[in-house]
């Protein structure tokens, strides 16, 4: 089992990082962390939609990488936050057409409609990639 904890007050860093083999209640750990994070950060306001994308990049990992190993990494930038989701397949993610009667294939639709910004980044040896997004402050 996982256990991690949120950034405390008298350690706060600019980046928080972690690596996981994602579990049954995992995307919940991470919200809460995330949430953690943002609210030390000044970023609160930003929260929800960050928790939000951030579960549709972690049940892409359960349903789509081999052993369900990922790492997370929450950025601090000026007024905004990026999330980076890092896997070792190779299989990149497709953005699904939005038929609203399927059973998936709207997380990255879903993910594109609440962040700012976000994108993958194929490692250099194709061994796999980051799916990434940034939330500005308003």
């Amino acid at each position: 089992m996982n256990h991690v904890t949120g950034p405390q007050a008298t350690d706060f860093q600019s980046r928080y990082r972690a690596e996981f083999a994602l579990g049954e209640h995992s995307a919940r750990h991470l919200r809460r962390i995330l949430r953690l994070y943002l609210t030390g950060a000044g970023l609160l306001d930003v929260a929800d939609a960050a928790e939000l994308a951030l579960t549709e990049l972690m049940a892409n990992v359960v349903r789509h990488v081999p052993g369900r190993r990922c790492g997370v990494c929450f950025l601090l930038l000026p007024a905004a936050v990026r999330v980076e989701v890092s896997d070792g397949c190779p299989r990149l993610p497709v953005m699904g057409g939005g038929d609203t009667l399927a059973d998936d294939g709207r997380g990255l639709l879903l993910v594109d409609a609440v962040t700012d910004r976000w994108g993958v980044t194929v490692r250099p040896a194709g061994d796999g990639k980051t799916v990434w997004f940034e939330c500005r402050a308003k």
